[in-house]
């Protein structure tokens, strides 16, 4: 299967364009459409050098509590050498577009379009731009949150070919999701995952969970339910989803309908009121 990686590029509209009307902010979703992805709205990350970034989710009242999700492109002969600032801090890379050298440790991995890198808190990692092309990656960043007798996991590099989706139950291979993780692997409290789903595939239930949502749209297009609202959203589009948020999906037109998932997974829920005094 022909599987394509939407990456921005950024730049600004034309003055005669039309304000896009498909951004979203509730209190219990966001959607941010490719559209809004332009150079204004960039920042620049210490420690990375020729690197611009678009923040789209970071832990905020009112918004996402577990995880910080970034898109990054790195111009030639950019990168950074201690790129994570917090120590318990782990990570997904998922490349979009170029090549980018991953050192971890002591090895060194080439990572393309469809590279994902899991990156374990503690980890001693670094990434280079080596090319003559921007690379550009989605980076999910989570604090690790350590549970009694378990260790914490091992970084690895994989691809999305290596990857196979695995039909859901009943589906007929409509909606299938590659799976990173082992989803029996207690050690890891986030899953980030991609969900396909081919033309005519659907979420046919309102799904309402504990789990935060931050979705990338790898490729192609869908009709997403979020909360109440039915939100058409197409590749370069992000999701915010907050817990318990009812959702549901189909796939429109003739592509495969692709995102990449995060979720906070594997541990008990916190007691206490957020909301102290």
């Amino acid at each position: 299967m022909d599987y394509t990686y939407y990456a921005p590029t950024g730049g600004l509209p034309d003055q005669n364009t039309r304000a896009r009307e498909r951004a979203h902010f509730t209190n219990s979703y966001a959607v941010i459409p490719r559209g809004v992805l332009s150079d204004i709205v960039t920042s620049f990350l210490p420690g990375w050098e020729n690197t611009r970034a678009w923040v789209l989710a970071r832990p905020l009242s009112g918004f996402a509590e577990t995880f910080a999700q970034l898109i990054v492109e790195v111009s030639p002969g950019g990168g950074a050498e201690t790129p994570e600032p917090d120590a318990e801090g782990e990570g997904v890379l998922f490349m979009l577009a170029g090549h980018l050298r991953l050192v971890i440790g002591a090895r060194a991995h080439q990572l393309e379009p469809g590279s994902y890198a899991y990156l374990a808190p503690g980890a001693a990692w670094s990434v280079a731009n080596d090319g003559d092309t921007p690379a550009t990656f989605v980076w999910v960043r989570k604090r690790y949150e350590r549970a009694p007798g378990l260790e914490a996991p091992e970084s690895f590099v994989t691809r999305d070919t290596e990857k196979p989706p695995v039909e859901m139950p009943n589906t007929a291979g409509y909606w299938a999701t590659s799976r990173f993780v082992d989803p029996t692997d207690l050690r890891h409290d986030m899953h980030v995952n991609i969900v396909t789903f081919m033309p005519g595939g659907t979420i046919p239930f309102a799904e309402t969970h504990v789990m935060e949502h931050g979705i990338y749209v790898l490729q192609g297009r869908g009709v997403y339910l979020l909360n109440q609202d039915w939100i058409e959203v197409e590749e370069g589009d992000f999701m915010w989803l907050r817990a318990f948020c009812p959702q549901a999906c189909y796939a429109a037109g003739r592509r495969p309908f692709r995102y990449l998932l995060y979720k906070d997974v594997n541990r008990h829920p916190k007691l206490g009121s957020p909301f102290p005094g």
